[in-house]
């Protein structure tokens, strides 16, 4: 695994000392970026349903650990998501991101989250980020 250029410890979605965060822990492997998140009752949006919002955060940041751990610097110019199923509380989903082209400055990137237990897809996403300079 790379090292991250940037300490981020305060990240909503991999910062290891945000007390409310998400605190996933990504890993790149050269071509995929995976991790894994279980939503627990803090995350509800309705009843025992994972608030959108939680995932689309999980979502955004797997795309974005597949730049950061190669040691780039990016932010988001763009993530659509469209949620498939609904994620209970203490399921858990496994994250992929991957590079789909990149141009220029730009990269244009896939992610899915699959709950673990049936591999069934929750949601998934297309995201563009824009390389600093």
């Amino acid at each position: 695994m790379t090292e991250r250029i940037d300490e981020a410890p305060m990240c909503f979605a991999c910062g290891k000392e945000n007390p409310i965060g998400l605190q996933i822990d990504f890993r790149f492997d050269g071509e995929f970026c995976t991790a894994e998140f279980t939503g627990n009752d803090n995350h509800v949006g309705w009843a025992d349903t994972i608030h959108g919002g939680i995932i689309y955060s999980a979502l955004d940041d797997v795309t974005a650990n597949v730049i950061y751990l190669q040691g780039r610097k990016a932010h988001t110019a763009k993530c659509e998501i469209r949620y498939r199923k609904p994620l209970h509380v203490g399921e858990t989903i496994l994250l992929k991101g991957w590079v789909e082209k990149e141009r220029g400055r730009l990269i244009v990137l896939k992610g899915e989250a699959r709950r673990k237990t049936d591999d069934v897809v929750v949601a998934d996403c297309d995201a563009s980020f824009m390389i600093f300079l």
